[in-house]
């Protein structure tokens, strides 16, 4: 499978922070989430892959390219960062005179349909708008210049429920034609189980689990059992666990092979608040 995106042993040291051999690849027509806690090294993968911060190590390709050596690949990028980086004075109406000068392949019948499909006016000024409104801009922005790759930190923060459904539509057709990728970055756990191929975990800077969505819906499972059970689990038959008040919560990763080993009954399936939650706090 071709990939569009390859990020290869990325890493960038800060003061109290450090981002740790970063290895992962988003095939050509999927749809990858990237999950983790504030801070844990998602918006800092994302701006090495968008050039914002240049002095890491490592390497990132884009269509195939390093971007250090061809600069071009931006041309066919979309992106959208948490913080808006729209001038508040600006209106749609003037991104739609500027962004021309910037990408090649701009589209103002296309901006213009999003500006009524998001309802944006486009004479008013940015600073007038709502977070969300602000948010459906620059996704509107970010795909009217038909890129092949969208980078996407915090699309649907501050967007309400119907809002938010109608852009995961509009991420979902994006890819439909098989040669458009996304990568997702986003705390809305429940938005990437309906939408994601793959599922990266980020945490402390390090990858902790990097695989298909389908593995980790229908393979992963929690187990939930008595201190007896838990104890006559083998270590090496999960990944982590946390003793509640009344009970144990055990992860797995394959719900097949441990049903045949253990008489244990409780076992529902995993969601990535789950994941996320065992993963970090959770005992080996």
């Amino acid at each position: 499978m071709e990939n569009i995106l390859e990020i290869k042993d990325l890493c960038k040291k800060y003061d109290n922070f450090e981002l740790k051999n970063i290895n992962f690849n988003l095939p050509k027509g999927m749809i990858m989430g990237l999950i983790g806690e504030n801070g844990a090294g998602k918006t800092t993968t994302i701006k090495a892959i968008l050039d914002v911060i240049t002095s890491y190590q490592g390497i990132i390709k884009i269509f195939g390219k390093d971007i250090h050596k061809y600069s071009e690949v931006y041309e066919d990028v979309g992106a959208v960062l948490d913080e808006s980086f729209f001038p508040e004075i600006l209106t749609p109406n003037d991104i739609s005179k500027i962004m021309p000068g910037i990408y090649k392949n701009w589209d103002n019948n296309l901006f213009k349909k999003y500006l009524v499909e998001f309802a944006l006016l486009p004479n008013k000024q940015i600073k007038t708008f709502s977070k969300g409104m602000q948010k459906k801009l620059e996704i509107a922005t970010a795909l009217s210049h038909h890129p092949k790759l969208l980078i996407l930190d915090e699309p649907t923060s501050g967007l309400d429920p119907v809002a938010r459904n109608e852009v995961i539509d509009i991420f979902q057709n994006f890819i439909q034609n098989e040669e458009c990728s996304i990568l997702l970055s986003s705390h809305i756990t429940t938005d990437l189980e309906h939408i994601a191929d793959y599922i990266t975990f980020i945490n402390d800077g390090e990858i902790l689990l990097s695989t298909t969505m389908d593995t980790v819906l229908n393979n992963y499972g929690l187990v939930k059992c008595s201190e007896k059970e838990f104890n006559s689990i083998a270590k090496t038959d999960y990944l982590k666990y946390q003793k509640n008040k009344y009970n144990y919560e055990v992860l797995i990763t394959d719900i097949k092979k441990f049903k045949k080993k253990y008489k244990i009954d409780v076992i529902d399936k995993i969601t990535l608040d789950n994941l996320m939650l065992l993963m970090i706090k959770g005992v080996k």
